[in-house]
């Protein structure tokens, strides 16, 4: 028996955005409890090189609508890109969970071979096919910048572990 496109994809990211804003909730309690501002946290990065905390959040949600809009058919719904506090990241997730919650089975049924074109900034747009866009594309895109997200709060003292990333239903 074959899994479905909807399947591998939309709960997929509703789970792991879920836990996204309970690792943000963490932070903040960690922060509070250690007299120091939330604030610091949107400034981590890695690396000097890798764009910090917010950016991961940005990208994460901006991945599942896009793919879950792709796959479906749809052009993605735009956000912009001004959060500066925990809570509008927060927020943000929380608008790509409704997003992601208002895709239907239906709308993704059959997206195995539709034609997904990503536009990119000066280069040719990307072109996949949708299994291959979802199993090579997205979801590895999504959980890099799920897994950075988890690793910059962890790396701070956090006190997240492998459960706080995995959460069973």
């Amino acid at each position: 028996m074959s899994i479905s496109m909807y399947s591998a994809s939309v709960p997929v990211f509703v789970k792991t955005l879920t836990n996204m804003v309970g690792w943000l909730d963490k932070a903040e309690a960690h922060a509070k409890g250690r007299n120091f501002d939330p604030a610091v946290y949107l400034t981590l990065r890695l690396a000097p090189d890798m764009l910090p905390l917010p950016s991961q959040i940005r990208i994460a949600g901006d991945s599942a609508k896009g793919c879950a809009a792709r796959l479906a058919g749809k052009e993605p719904p735009a956000f912009e890109d001004n959060e500066t506090t925990l809570e509008q990241l927060r927020e943000r997730i929380r608008k790509t969970l409704a997003y992601l919650q208002g895709v239907s089975a239906a709308d993704i049924e059959g997206s195995e071979q539709r034609d997904i074109v990503i536009p990119a900034r000066n280069r040719e747009p990307r072109r996949f096919k949708g299994e291959y866009y979802l199993k090579h594309y997205a979801l590895p895109n999504f959980f890099f910048h799920a897994t950075t997200l988890y690793a910059l709060l962890r790396h701070n003292g956090v006190d997240l572990g492998k459960a706080d990333f995995l959460q069973a239903d």
